[in-house]
């Protein structure tokens, strides 16, 4: 199992300690946002300033952004890296790309996220074979690439390409074209075992690949602690993403999985009304229970194995100020890196038992 934190998500004078302090501590891979800064500048100087950990991005928003821009830039920090970049991709939702990044909304994200990996790998064909570049889609072309503009190979194979999922067409997608799959953080386990995995494996068979094909992320809200104080501490921080995430009615889906549609509907209107410190009050105690997964950390490697037997990777951040908090930490990664698990969803074993969907929105 890879055990990996984060980094980033502030300026980037601090990027560089923030990626050597994941690396000292162990772990695999280390992650960065793109909420309030560029997740591909984070990216490079973590890649710049690391030697071993794998450096991700959780998540770079796609459709902002020309794929061949974004290919030429995935490409050079692979290179940077020497083979260690994963590029994280997520769609944002419609709001945010017409009011925030001002770019067009067609529709149907899932279908074009799909064509913009398909075109990632192209680019990047171009880069590393001098493949003709004769990718013709619906919503993005890449038919023209000449030599002073060809980087040209490197000695790594091609950046892989995660995947940020909620719905399932998108997950769909997730398995059919990704390297990673990595579940939204606004997720539960009911809901990432009812919607999200299903819909990869639906994914998976489409592609004729299988679940060894790919990576996926543990997925679901979490709260880990020292001891039961902790999580009970860690349970009442969740409060602010729940409501945050939970306002937004793209991700209401996983609110009705679990019968609370009329909750997610009252956080819209209260954030409609900018009303954010209240969105957090009514969020009912037994439904941070509900949402979240809990262990103290002796137990991790029991959780990880009883609940997280179809992922390869998991994210744990944890406390690491002073010599006692690092040696615990590094301790504790070690554990939990040790666990095997098989990869393969419970009920999801046989893919070729699963049903087909209509393949309208992907």
């Amino acid at each position: 199992m890879k055990v990996g934190s984060g980094f980033g998500g502030t300026w980037l004078t601090a990027v560089p300690d923030q990626a050597r302090h994941a690396e000292e501590l162990g772990y695999d891979f280390a992650s960065t946002p793109e909420t309030q800064h560029d997740s591909i500048l984070a990216a490079t100087l973590a890649a710049y300033t690391t030697e071993k950990l794998e450096i991700q991005t959780s998540v770079t928003i796609a459709f902002p952004r020309s794929p061949t821009v974004l290919a030429m830039e995935a490409w050079d920090i692979q290179h940077l890296s020497k083979g260690r970049f994963v590029l994280g991709l997520g769609s944002q939702v419609k709001g945010h790309n017409q009011h925030r990044f001002s770019v067009d909304w067609p529709g149907a994200p899932a279908t074009r996220m799909k064509e913009y990996i398909k075109m990632l790998h192209a680019v990047w064909d171009s880069f590393q074979d001098g493949k003709k570049p004769e990718f013709i889609g619906k919503y993005y072309h890449f038919t023209l690439m000449t030599p002073n503009f060809n980087p040209g190979p490197i000695p790594y194979p091609r950046p892989k390409v995660g995947l940020a999922c909620v719905g399932d067409a998108m997950a769909r997608v997730a398995g059919e074209v990704a390297d990673v799959v990595m579940p939204h953080g606004f997720m539960t386990d009911k809901y990432m075992r009812e919607v999200v995995l299903p819909n990869v494996a639906i994914g998976l068979k489409r592609s004729g690949r299988t679940w060894q094909d790919i990576e996926i992320a543990g997925g679901g809200f979490t709260v880990f602690g020292e001891t039961e104080s902790e999580i009970e501490q860690g349970l009442e921080r969740l409060r602010q993403p729940i409501s945050f995430y939970g306002s937004t009615r793209s991700y209401h889906e996983v609110f009705e999985v679990h019968g609370l549609k009329s909750l997610g509907m009252q956080l819209h209107e209260l954030s409609l009304q900018g009303k954010w410190d209240e969105m957090q009050r009514v969020i009912p105690e037994d439904v941070l229970r509900v949402f979240a997964q809990t262990s103290t950390y002796d137990k991790l490697p029991e959780f990880v194995a009883n609940h997280r037997e179809y992922a390869s990777r998991i994210t744990l951040p944890l406390p690491a100020s002073t010599p006692e908090q690092r040696e615990r930490a590094k301790y504790i990664i070690e554990q939990v890196r040790k666990v095997q698990v098989p990869r393969v969803p419970r009920g999801l074993e046989d893919l070729s038992a699963i049903p087909d969907r209509p393949k309208a929105t992907a």
